[in-house]
């Protein structure tokens, strides 16, 4: 994962999920990381792009206000 950027995070993976269709209905590719412990359920669901999405995916993020 070399090239892919963080541009969301959240504690509730379907938040996450919504994020992603946003993304792809807006021809980006986004790739979901669970890093929430299985045993206590703490930590965050983070969305990783390609670096080259960066920008073009926060400003989606933005202007959908996720």
């Amino acid at each position: 994962m070399r090239d892919w950027r963080k541009v969301y995070s959240s504690s509730f993976e379907h938040k996450a999920e919504i994020v992603q269709a946003v993304l792809k209905d807006n021809g980006i590719t986004s790739v979901i990381m669970n890093k929430k412990d299985s045993a206590y359920l703490v930590g965050e669901i983070e969305l990783y792009v390609h670096a080259d999405d960066v920008l073009r995916a926060n400003q989606v993020i933005n202007k959908e206000a996720l």
